[in-house]
């Protein structure tokens, strides 16, 4: 394989936006490098390709393959082990949604409970930042839980909500000028019209199965 000007571009900024996401640089290479290939390619061939040691390369790959977003593939009559990515965009997002749920998430969420109820435990000078936490442990929840609906949406209605972003906002929009508030809050986070709008797009998908 030979890297073209748009794929090495491609790789360059992937690597880039990684770091900014807390990714490692080679992995988010080395990823974008196998999205973008035809065919699978072997860490031997990675590394030349991207001019890194093999392994930096190899220490990637197994980070790529516990994340979900490339796997190892074999060909017959060679014994080299092959590695290929994730084509499906969609399903790429939502691998790597998940895995950030797990990774960061989750374990915030349960640091935040035990927060509360360490402050919970405290005198009353405790109370105020009682209130902070539970606010951010609501928010937190709140935004889990979206997700959880989000995951659960086959991809035709994945697509949909994305490409109904428009009207999600005008949703919210309308709902924060009847409260005539801004910013969160978490008596909101029960049932709002977003939320309503997913169901309404699962359960049209059900109808349509």
């Amino acid at each position: 394989m030979t890297l073209t000007p748009a794929a090495q571009k491609f790789v360059l900024h992937w690597g880039e936006m990684g770091q900014a996401w807390g990714i490692n640089r080679t992995m988010a290479q080395v990823h974008a490098l196998l999205f973008v290939s035809p065919s699978p390619l072997d860490a031997e061939e990675i590394s030349k390709l991207l001019d890194v040691s093999r392994s930096n390369v190899s220490t990637s790959l197994r980070e790529l393959i516990t994340w979900g977003v490339v796997r190892r593939v074999h060909i017959i009559g060679d014994r080299r082990d092959r590695f290929e990515a994730l084509k499906d965009v969609m399903e790429t997002f939502r691998v790597i949604m998940a895995e950030r749920k797990r990774r960061e998430m989750d374990p915030t969420i349960l640091l935040l409970e035990n927060c509360v109820r360490e402050a919970k435990a405290g005198d009353e000078s405790e109370q105020y930042t009682r209130e902070q936490l539970e606010k951010m442990l609501d928010f937190t929840r709140m935004v889990t839980e979206w997700y959880s609906h989000i995951d659960n949406l086959p991809i035709p209605s994945l697509l949909r909500l994305f490409r109904g972003g428009t009207l999600i906002a005008k949703l919210f929009t309308k709902a924060g000028a009847r409260k005539g508030q801004i910013g969160f809050d978490p008596a909101d986070s029960d049932e709002s019209e977003a939320e309503a709008f997913v169901r309404a797009g699962a359960e049209a998908d059900g109808r349509g199965a």
